[in-house]
């Protein structure tokens, strides 16, 4: 299982209809809306032979409303 946070930059006014999409798709294990450049994080587990990339461009990125993405991809979790 690896484990990935999709930074999410929404068209105007559409944040949370992104977010609530995101949530029925269970697309992601939680979804934030957050402060700055980005309006929400998603916090996203992916299948070993998942590929992030092909998750976020087909998945992720292809939900109304969504203009913009930035993924970080984890490697360990602490604690």
């Amino acid at each position: 299982m690896k484990t990935i946070f999709v930074m999410i930059k929404a068209e105007l006014g559409q944040a949370y209809a992104v977010a609530d999409q995101a949530v029925d798709q269970e697309l992601a294990s939680e979804v934030h809306s957050i402060s700055g450049q980005y309006d929400l994080l998603l916090k996203c587990y992916l299948d070993d032979d998942q590929d992030p990339g092909i998750f976020v461009t087909e998945k992720i990125q292809t939900l109304p409303g969504v203009r913009d993405t930035f993924t970080i991809i984890a490697f360990k979790a602490f604690g």
